[in-house]
């Protein structure tokens, strides 16, 4: 069953990012050849003005072909015969969907689990945290730079710039101050400030709304925070996942929360799915050809040079980068076998 729901959770984030190409695409007059769920061989399809919409055998992907690549044909409703800023949104559209979604589940999430929020119910005699000042009931507002909204994201910064010193700046009867705080190592090496969270608390419709949004973020800082551990080296590429280690990783989660009921299962995979939704967001975006942001940089190159990329380099550069998620994928997916059936 948690194989059954990993797949049908991948399924529509995928979906969902290929309808936010689709509706801005016909919202800018582009013809749409084919809209297609899952892949593989079609299993039943179905013509609807100039779009054959189609279901596949493999319930894995989608995609929406707005005959993009084809650079020759510049017809009234083709993709390249629209301005830059038309096909922007339409390519910007994909990953927009996927936060949207992310914001969507978050809300659903919070509305019934409630929000974490940045409150300090206690704070460890003798830790860090209690040396630099900090009390229960204080609020973080602020470490170092970056505002803090979550409690989670206290955890996250902390994992993440382990050992460091930061400027923790918290909320205490009305007014805010700012002190140095230097964690600790524990036994085992893991360095702790020595504060711990308030837990989840529900809130009314327009915090609701707010932490929604602040949901989404930390789930983008987290992935972005991610990948510049990995482009640092900090992070391997063995510890990367692909399809095979989110369905496990779904089916985990799935097996450890059935004991709880069907309302556990369903909490715990909308915040797969916000997790799912907004790292394919994030992912997308960035600048790799053949991905929405690798399109998205060709796009800017045409807006400051006020001419297209010769349409022949640019689809070198997009195949080149096809070649080069493929080896990526088939590495990741041996990772993944590897990792989860040995």
């Amino acid at each position: 069953m948690g194989i059954v729901l990993a797949i049908l959770i991948f399924s529509f984030i995928i979906f969902f990012h290929e309808l936010g190409h689709f509706f801005l695409a016909r919202k800018n007059g582009i013809d749409v050849d084919e809209f297609w769920i899952g892949m593989g061989p079609t299993i039943v399809h179905k013509k609807i003005g100039n779009t054959d919409y189609c279901l596949k055998l493999l319930p894995l992907g989608g995609a929406c072909m707005m005959g993009e690549d084809e650079v020759d044909d510049l017809s009234a409703g083709s993709f390249n015969s629209k301005s830059p800023w038309r096909r922007i949104s339409v390519i910007l559209a994909g990953p927009v969907f996927n936060f949207i979604l992310a914001f969507i589940c978050s809300m659903i999430f919070i509305g019934i689990v409630g929000v974490d929020k940045a409150d300090l119910s206690g704070v460890t005699p003798n830790s860090p945290a209690a040396e630099a000042g900090l009390q229960e009931g204080d609020k973080i507002v602020k470490i170092n730079s970056k505002s803090v909204k979550l409690f989670r994201e206290i955890t996250m910064y902390n994992q993440f710039h382990q050992g460091e010193t930061v400027e923790v700046t918290y909320e205490r009867d009305g007014s805010q101050n700012t002190v140095k705080l230097t964690p600790k190592a524990d036994e085992n090496g893991f360095y702790k400030w020595g504060v711990t969270s308030t837990g989840y608390e529900k809130g009314n419709l327009l915090e609701t709304i707010a932490y929604g949004g602040y949901e989404v973020k930390y789930w983008i800082d987290l992935t972005v925070e991610s990948l510049g551990q990995l482009i640092t080296g900090r992070i391997g590429l063995d510890q990367l996942s692909g399809p095979v280690g989110v369905v496990d990783a779904v089916d985990t989660t799935y097996k450890q929360s059935r004991e709880g009921g069907a309302l556990v299962v369903f909490i715990n995979m909308l915040r797969m799915a916000i997790l799912l939704s907004a790292n394919l967001g994030v992912m997308n975006l960035l600048p790799i050809p053949a991905l929405d942001g690798g399109r998205l940089v060709f796009l800017v190159l045409e807006l400051i040079r006020g001419k297209r990329v010769p349409p022949e380099k640019e689809g070198y550069v997009h195949f080149a980068g096809m070649i080069l998620l493929l080896g990526l994928m088939v590495f990741v997916m041996y990772n993944d076998i590897v990792r989860v059936f040995f």
